[in-house]
């Protein structure tokens, strides 16, 4: 192949290698790629021996490339490509793509959470994508704790069973769970042959003068010891002879690498500080994540890895040590963070912890938490969150998780089964307004009820019987003028008439005999309504903060964690009947 062929092939390679990673959000592939650049382009079919080593210098340099430098680099050479690619994310919004190289039955995934507290919204993406995913092609799906690291994401020791309720709660059990602290020795096991293979090594440079000669490719002068001393050392990092950063274990990468972050990375360091599990507490040798994680994927026959696309270098830190070991390494998709609206709390866990520990959150189900235990206490089944996540499908690119979105499939879930009821509530400062209700002349008998259904399209369900009494509870918004009509809901057509204020007589509300087409043909405006007497005081938590209210007398039949509407107030998921109220939470319009 002469130079003028080799650089055509080069610069095809190049637009495809480019294409094929950010379509897949992984590195690119060259099997993948020999197609399509062959078909495009047949006078290289005959240099069909030579084509595939250019290509993989090629697929090399795009490795190394960011996701916005593919990016960037693609619209140069090929703004079309680009076209294509946000087409097709447009066109397959909210459509999970199929799994590359997978097989029926043979796919294995994993959730790798860290147990430092219960899981937050943004959590619910993971095991909503692999468990459908496992349902899809028959496969596994693995909860893997990493928890190895003591100190900086400590381990909260409720949040292994929080989590996987969590889980359950989504509506999926994983096949397997494990915990990476109860396999310690098996991460020293594999160092070890590491060491024997000449790929690690024990280093004492402080920190930052390793940084100083890593960031000008020069290697630690601890890098040639010879695996004897490198042995030795690192069992004395096991059997805690050495103070934290006194001595770590590098992987002996490509100290000249164009990413200073994959050169000699650390693999095992020292921590002090006990692990909050017993039977790790002993331990002060700790893998880093890249290392662990790395190990146990192959382990645990891990085919496809899901990862934020801000961790592409994690893919390629774990690459040396395969190839090391002469592993396969999984597929890799990427993805963009999940970003959700309405909430003014941050989607990270150590941030609502703090809020929890200053108080300013009540708990992990406070509803204004931005968490699962919240959603779940609002009464947000987690098929709803399931399916607004897999509606996000896989872009690389941040997406944004609308919660009407999730609220409006679980309006479609819970509206059938809930039955309706009254709730006048205590609006913005304004106490609900108690009206008399009278007979013309005459005072009531008190025997008049309202009949509203108990459901609008189940009249088998039969009817609410609400004692309308001497006077009803109406909103302050509510309120007519003298003169004006309203419907209270269920009862019929009353006229607000002004009282004798030189009697103290503040007026009442009188029955008019209109039927229905005073609503309909008239725009009388239909409002809901308890009985002054004998309502439920109801405490309704929501996102905002908390509303007081009286809910009609029937409401105090209903069950703890029934789901039902508030007529034009929302949904509710009743939580407790207390002597002096009942607490509902709030789910949503």
């Amino acid at each position: 192949m002469d130079e003028t062929l080799e650089e055509r092939v080069r610069a095809e390679a190049k637009r495809h290698a480019l294409f094929n990673a950010l379509k897949h959000g992984s590195d690119p592939d060259v099997g993948a790629i020999i197609g399509p650049l062959m078909g495009e382009n047949p006078e290289f079919r005959p240099h069909g021996d030579e084509v595939p080593g250019v290509v993989a210098g090629v697929v090399a340099e795009v490795a190394d490339l960011s996701e916005s430098e593919r990016r960037d680099r693609l619209a140069d050479l090929a703004p079309e490509m680009v076209e294509e690619l946000d087409a097709k994310v447009e066109d397959e919004e909210g459509v999970l793509p199929e799994l590359p190289n997978a097989e029926r039955g043979e796919v294995v995934m994993r959730a790798a959470p860290n147990p430092n507290g219960p899981w937050h919204l943004g959590h619910a993406r993971m095991p909503a994508v692999i468990g459908t995913y496992k349902d899809r092609y028959d496969g596994e799906f693995i909860c893997r704790f990493d928890d190895t690291d003591p100190e900086t994401k400590r381990p909260d020791l409720d949040a292994y069973d929080a989590i996987l309720d969590d889980i359950d709660y989504l509506g999926f059990e994983p096949d397997r769970v494990l915990k990476a602290s109860d396999r310690l020795e098996t991460y020293y096991e594999h160092a070890r042959e590491l060491i024997d293979l000449g790929g690690a090594y024990t280093c004492d440079l402080p920190a930052e003068e390793f940084s100083e000669l890593k960031n000008a490719g020069k290697p630690s002068p601890n890098r040639d010891k010879d695996p004897g001393t490198v042995r030795e050392e690192f069992e004395a990092m096991i059997d805690g002879e050495y103070a934290p950063g006194e001595m770590v274990l590098r992987v002996k990468t490509d100290i000249e690498h164009k990413n200073p972050a994959l050169r000699d990375w650390v693999a095992f360091r020292i921590i002090d500080t006990p692990h909050p599990r017993p039977k790790a507490a002993d331990y002060r040798c700790w893998p880093m994540l890249d290392f662990q994680s790395g190990i146990d994927d192959h382990l645990t026959g891990v085919t496809h890895i899901i990862r934020g696309i801000d961790l592409q270098d994690s893919a390629k830190r774990q690459r040396f040590v395969y190839d090391y070991f002469d592993w396969e390494y999984p597929e890799v998709l990427h993805w963009g963070h999940v970003q959700i609206d309405e909430y003014d709390v941050k989607l990270s866990t150590s941030t609502i912890k703090d809020l929890i520990d200053e108080g300013k959150l009540t708990g992990w189900d406070d509803p204004r938490a931005p968490t699962l235990a919240s959603v779940r206490r609002r009464g947000i089944r987690g098929e709803a969150i399931v399916e607004a996540m897999i509606g996000l499908g896989m872009s690389t690119t941040d997406v944004d998780l609308a919660m009407s979105t999730v609220y409006a499939n679980n309006r479609d879930l819970v509206d059938d089964e809930a039955d309706r009821y009254f709730l006048v509530r205590d609006r913005a400062g304004a106490p609900a307004v108690e009206v008399p209700v009278r007979d013309g002349e005459n005072e009531p008998d008190g025997s008049a009820v309202g009949t509203p259904p108990r459901h609008p399209d189940h009249e088998d369900r039969g009817q609410r019987e609400i004692p309308v009494g001497d006077a009803v509870l109406i909103e302050d918004d509510d309120m007519p003028h003298a003169g004006e009509r309203t419907w209270l809901k269920g009862f019929g057509c009353v006229r607000y008439e002004a009282g004798d204020a030189g009697e103290g007589d503040d007026g009442a509300f009188v029955p008019t005999g209109d039927d229905i087409d005073a609503v309909r043909e008239e725009g009388v405006p239909v409002i809901h309504w308890t009985p002054a007497d004998g309502g439920v005081a109801v405490r309704m938590r929501t996102p905002d903060g908390d509303v007081r209210g009286v809910a009609e007398p029937d409401f105090a039949e209903t069950a703890v964690d029934e789901m039902i509407q508030f007529e034009r107030v929302g949904f509710v998921r009743v939580d407790d009947h207390g002597e002096e109220e009942s607490v509902v939470y709030y789910a949503h319009p």
